[in-house]
């Protein structure tokens, strides 16, 4: 006997549908999407300068030792009143996050003149391919184009962190940035820079930095390194100047 018929003699209601859980997981992908914005939010949004959340010096903390910075790469004005250091490694994925910030640092406040900045390689043993990766920068410093490297390399990190091959790959983002392939790879083979990156690393060990990326304006350590919190410790101590 059909469904239908059944139900016509015996009076029978029809069967009840069981009830579907998409708008409950609708919802819950709704409220995870909201709470990640939230923490981007909080990640990223600039506090006011004159916040009491802002890092400050440990007391009696002495200046950084500037002569120090001659084995980090700098940009910007020798006699700018803020310097802001970076110790990174650059497989390391924070890292590459916080280059945007470090990025939007130096088309705000560098190329103006107000901030100088040094970034430190710290190459951390468990990435294998830091070492080559931050000699591929000061290769490609050798003919001018450190940064644009520096910043190809973090752009384009999950393509190279895990490869067998960095040095090929190194040379050919050197020859897309316009460089001169056959120098620039003499450069990386024969590690020409391992020893002043070997002298940033030790800068770091001397200074106690243990993470990446390890951020100071000045000799304020930064506990939340990212754009937030960088430009507002920047515009703090700017304005301290001033007065």
């Amino acid at each position: 006997m059909g469904e239908a018929k059944r139900r016509q003699e015996t009076g029978a209601p029809p069967p009840r549908k069981a009830k579907s859980n998409k708008p409950l997981y609708i919802g819950v992908v709704v409220l995870v999407l909201a709470a990640v914005l939230l923490g981007v939010f909080f990640l990223t949004a600039a506090p006011k300068p004159t916040s009491d959340d802002l890092p400050v010096a440990a007391p009696n903390a002495s200046d950084f030792p500037a002569q120090l910075d001659q084995y980090g790469v700098s940009i910007g004005p020798d006699d700018a009143t803020v310097v802001v250091r970076e110790f990174a490694d650059f497989q390391c994925p924070a890292c590459a996050n916080f280059s945007s910030a470090s990025k939007q640092l130096k088309e705000e406040y560098v190329n103006t003149g107000k901030v100088r900045f040094v970034y430190f390689d710290l190459p951390l043993q468990q990435h294998e391919n830091a070492m080559p990766a931050a000699q591929a920068a000061r290769c490609a410093g050798d003919q001018d184009a450190y940064w644009d490297m520096h910043e190809r390399l973090f752009d384009s990190q999950i393509e190279w962190s895990g490869s067998n091959d960095p040095v090929a790959t190194f040379t050919r983002y050197a020859e897309e940035l316009g460089l001169e392939e056959r120098r620039f790879n003499r450069c990386l083979t024969t590690e020409l820079h391992r020893e002043v990156v070997e002298q940033s690393r030790q800068v770091a060990m001397q200074l106690k930095v243990a993470s990446t990326p390890t951020v100071l304006v000045d000799n304020i350590w930064l506990t939340r390194p990212g754009w937030g919190q960088l430009s507002a410790v920047v515009e703090r101590e700017l304005a301290r100047e001033v007065d």
